[in-house]
């Protein structure tokens, strides 16, 4: 075995996503590791926050920023950064950055190729799709990450010998002390965490929130964390006014403390249009929080129905307050669902695993 440490570039969007937060996991770990040289670059979005870019810098992690505004931009810059720090792997993570990850690699000479896709949905024209099959013929995986993911890549055609499911995983130290807070001490109000986004449904939530006052006679406080595309975050802060909810409805924008925001509310809710594998329900679930999620691709198999969480439909706002009316009625559900949720996400979804997996799948790429 060489005693050189492998050089591995994560390249994702810089609009510091869910797909941004597993790349920085795996290059935070690999960079305070010895076999590993990772260099993390990000796409430059519209949401690129350069306090948070600095942040990574300061907790060790080399960190790039290529241009965003355009595909040849960013394929130039990235292919002059492969030149000049001359990995080994090229790790291109979601839609469209996979695409232009595995191209510059392959122009540069780069040696190996894996493709990480973070979403079970994704706008492929017949042209993006002949790219990826042509890419796939020199990529060395083929990463969903969950069970979800992996079937639609090989539903596009991806090679099942190259194509597999790696769960993502979250930092469950920081929900060390979920069991300090106990469901009968936390606020009866309900979390949503995710960025304002095409794909999350924000608006459904907001719906259901003024069902559960007008049919129900509940008014518990919504907390939105999450930053995001501001139009879609104006859209939904008109909602809330429209049906006069401007006092319930928090919009808290980058919430740094989601962790602590989680314990101590008892009801969590991800309402959403598709996913790949949601890290924010996962860290509910750690928090100890009811859950209440879409059943979408993504979300099944991750929060298990009436078990560990309850499913409602897509964009059913009724459905939706019908599950949070169950829960915000029910402290013993809420606890019974909770306490289920937190024990398979401490079972299935740590850090330490995921990290695991992907350091194996590198170490059998380059041949060690």
């Amino acid at each position: 075995m060489t005693s050189q440490r492998i050089r591995v570039i994560h390249f994702v969007t810089g609009g510091f996503s869910g797909a941004t937060q597993v790349a920085i996991d795996l290059a935070r770990a690999q960079a305070q590791g010895s076999e590993f040289e990772p260099l993390l670059v990000l796409r430059r979005k519209r949401t690129t926050d350069a306090e948070r870019v600095n942040k990574l810098v300061e907790s060790g992690i080399a960190v790039e920023v290529v241009p965003g505004w355009s595909h040849f931009a960013t394929l130039w810059a990235l292919f002059r950064l492969c030149r000049r720090f001359l990995p080994e792997v090229m790790v291109a993570h979601g839609f469209p950055e996979h695409l232009l990850g595995r191209w510059a690699s392959l122009w540069a000479g780069v040696p190996h190729r894996v493709h990480i896709e973070h979403n079970s949905r994704e706008r492929y024209t017949r042209w993006r799709l002949w790219q990826k099959r042509k890419l796939d013929a020199h990529t060395d995986a083929v990463v969903g990450v969950s069970e979800g993911v992996a079937q639609t890549l090989l539903r596009l055609g991806s090679p099942s010998a190259i194509t597999q499911a790696i769960p993502n995983g979250v930092d469950l130290g920081k929900f060390e002390r979920a069991a300090a807070h106990p469901m009968g001490t936390r606020a009866p109000d309900i979390v949503m965490s995710a960025r304002f986004a095409r794909q999350k449904d924000h608006l459904t939530l907001i719906r259901a929130l003024a069902l559960l006052r007008d049919e129900h006679q509940l008014r518990p406080t919504l907390y939105l964390a999450g930053s995001g595309k501001a139009s879609y975050q104006r859209a939904a802060q008109g909602l809330a006014e429209r049906l006069g909810l401007q006092e319930q409805v928090k919009f808290l924008g980058y919430e740094p403390k989601v962790a602590e925001l989680l314990m101590a509310n008892r009801v969590f809710v991800l309402s959403t249009r598709w996913e790949g594998m949601p890290l924010a329900l996962v860290e509910a679930m750690a928090a100890g929080c009811a859950c209440v999620a879409t059943l979408v691709p993504g979300v099944e198999g991750v929060l298990e129905h009436e078990r560990t969480g309850l499913l409602v439909p897509p964009e059913d706002p009724p459905l939706m307050a019908a599950a949070l009316q169950r829960l915000l009625s029910n402290p013993a559900l809420c606890e019974q669902l909770g306490h289920a949720a937190r024990g398979q996400a401490l079972h299935a979804h740590g850090l330490p695993l995921m990290r695991s997996r992907y350091d194996a799948l590198l170490r059998r790429v380059v041949g060690l």
